[in-house]
């Protein structure tokens, strides 16, 4: 069974997927990463990411690897542990453009769908519904108030990269988040967009716990369906 969440930056996939895949006894699966990690590349070898020619070749050395270590998942990317870096600001700044790119797309998204081969999965990302895994079995758009992503993204930089984020503002964090909407959701290859059979949860005002137990029910709702 594949389930895919997807959903903007800051409405927190990565946490509500990792505990639902848990819950479910569900491999997790976060593609962000993969395109974090092939952007983390291109900013170790300057390589310029507008450049079509530059990127195919980048993408023909790129090695991307899951490993866990003391329980927790760590991300690889030729032979190094990048799973820190990948979520800086620097990363962060220039992911969605590398994610724009045709070929970066069409490589990661074979990937992931290897990945995805044979397993029950919970995949997680921005358009897995949509285009990835159209025939998925369950579909899920998560959303929530800017405000409340904003200071989400501002709590999690403090947190983990204190020296980076120390001018950062809530302020600049809902400019940054709609800047980030904006160019998802407008790009020309695989946009963030709602699947036509997703199902949106608002993450807003509820806890990790209380999300997964609604996703849980829709899940359960619908295999209740089918055996009618």
């Amino acid at each position: 069974m594949i389930i895919t969440l997807d959903g903007p930056i800051a409405t927190g996939k990565s946490t509500i997927a990792r505990k639902l895949a848990e819950e479910l006894g569900y491999i997790y699966f976060d593609t962000g990463a993969m395109y974090r990690g092939i952007t983390w590349l291109a900013i170790e070898k300057k390589i310029d990411i507008d450049d079509p020619s530059q990127m195919d070749a980048l993408l023909k050395e790129f090695l991307f690897e899951i490993k866990i270590k003391r329980g927790e998942r760590h991300y690889w990317v030729n032979k190094q542990d990048v799973t820190l870096p990948i979520r800086g600001d620097q990363v962060t700044s220039q992911v969605s453009r590398v994610a724009a790119n045709p070929a970066v797309r069409d490589k990661l998204v074979s990937m992931q769908r290897d990945f995805s081969n044979g397993v029950n999965a919970v995949f997680e990302g921005r358009d897995l519904g949509s285009v990835v895994f159209p025939k998925a079995d369950l579909k899920i758009f998560l959303t929530a108030r800017i405000e409340v992503r904003a200071e989400r993204r501002f709590i999690e930089l403090k947190a983990k990269f204190p020296e980076e984020s120390s001018n950062l503002t809530i302020e600049k964090a809902i400019e940054d988040i709609n800047k980030r909407d904006n160019y998802d959701s407008t790009r020309v290859t695989s946009p963030l967009i709602k699947a036509d059979d997703a199902i949106i949860v608002d993450t807003s005002d509820k806890t990790i716990d209380e999300i997964v137990l609604e996703i849980l029910e829709i899940k359960d709702a619908m295999g209740s369906q089918r055996k009618h």
